[in-house]
């Protein structure tokens, strides 16, 4: 048996000349997804209705509440054009949810289809009588409802209740091929989750020091990765060998300035890789002013060793922000867990809060760096992290 979900687009629809193209992406990246479990796909002005398996409706509905690109979505009945039709549709529905507990209600109605007999307000207040007379206990309330009917007069009828939120945005892939800078820490995921939403495709690098970093360090890693990849639709995880170059920093550059040598290493290593791949920018969990290595000045000069776009969508947003979002994305469990990644191991006491970039992009070529960062981007694995949900 089949079941079916109405599902409302994001602001796909505000595009024009190149709205199919979003639209195809979004239809291709929900059949990914979605696999065996989709039976059927239509697309009809800005509503996508999609017939899946009813045993596995929760894993649905967790993959849709998962894709960027989509507001929300809701299990609807789907009827002819007909007034009686859809108002013992509406019944149906309301009696589902007064089994629930609920009785304070109200209905919405939206004619696309002017030639349906009933106008929006007509339908909304003939559902409304319907559900009064035959649903003891329930009243009306426009203001608090416990629940919401909702009919959509379009190609078809379509009727529903108690609709899930999407998050919304782009399409996978609609803005290209980014490459996350991913540590183990709170911030980078939640900037690979907020980057995804804008349409960005990502993959992911993390920069191994072993044995500085322990193995359960890396585990950590791959357990964000598997988070991410169930907004991105799966990702690569690239992990670079890193502690050849971090001991040439550690023993060559002013111990004040080891921080910022190694985060403009990594945003080298990088870049080449992101190259390699197809990347066409990177994204980095920074936020302006948090850390030392975080200023507008240090900023500058990380940024100065790349030419690739950087992404940096916490750059506005405190801790306590980012910490809201790691807990909704399902992050951050895993990133307070007690294994720490390379830069805070190798973190200076006092390290330097404004760059001067002429000493410090002179002390950078001091280093030398170029063989070593040839030799880690030969040295780099990839894992292959699938798309998924928790529990599926």
């Amino acid at each position: 048996m089949d079941t079916l979900y109405l599902v409302k687009l994001g602001e796909i629809i505000l595009k024009l000349g190149n709205r199919k193209e979003f639209e195809d992406r979004l239809k291709a990246d929900l059949k990914r997804r979605l696999g065996g479990a989709l039976k059927r796909l239509e697309l009809s002005h800005g509503r996508i209705a999609l017939e899946v398996e009813l045993e596995r409706a929760a894993f649905v509905e967790a993959a849709l509440a998962r894709t960027p690109g989509i507001n929300g979505f809701a299990r609807a009945i789907r009827t002819e054009k007909q007034p009686e039709a859809v108002l013992a549709a509406a019944l149906d529905i309301a009696r589902a949810e007064v089994a629930q507990g609920k009785r304070a209600f109200k209905a919405e109605s939206r004619r696309a289809d002017k030639s349906f007999p009933l106008d929006s307000y007509g339908l909304s207040s003939e559902i409304g009588h319907l559900v009064l007379e035959n649903c003891p206990g329930t009243r009306v309330d426009l203001h608090a409802p416990q629940f919401t009917i909702h009919a959509e007069i379009r190609d078809k009828a379509y009727v529903y209740a108690s609709p899930i939120q999407g998050i919304r945005g782009l399409p996978t892939g609609s803005q290209g091929r980014g490459l996350l800078l991913l540590s183990g820490g709170i911030d980078s995921p939640v900037a690979g989750y907020l980057m995804a939403r804008r349409g960005l495709a990502l993959d992911a690098v993390y920069f191994h020091a072993y044995p500085y970093t322990s193995a359960e360090a890396q585990e950590k890693v791959i357990a964000l990765a598997r988070v991410l990849a169930g907004y991105t639709g799966g990702l690569s995880l690239y992990t670079i060998p890193f502690t050849a170059t971090q001991m040439r920093i550690k023993q060559k550059a002013r111990e004040e300035s080891t921080t910022l040598m190694m985060r403009a290493a990594m945003m080298e290593l990088a870049e080449r890789l992101a190259f390699k791949i197809g990347a066409n920018s990177l994204v980095t969990g920074e936020s302006l002013g948090q850390v030392a290595s975080q200023t507008a000045e240090n900023l500058r000069f990380t940024n100065s060793r790349v030419k690739l776009p950087v992404f940096r969508p916490l750059v506005g947003l405190d801790k306590e922000e980012t910490i809201e979002l790691a807990r909704k994305i399902g992050s951050y469990n895993i990133s307070v867990l007690p294994y720490e990644d390379c830069c805070v191991l190798f973190s200076p006491k006092h390290p330097i809060l404004r760059a001067d970039m002429t000493r410090e992009s002179g002390a950078y070529e001091e280093l030398e760096l170029g063989p070593l960062l040839d030799e880690a981007l030969k040295g780099a694995e990839r894992k292959a992290i699938p798309f998924s949900v928790p529990g599926f």
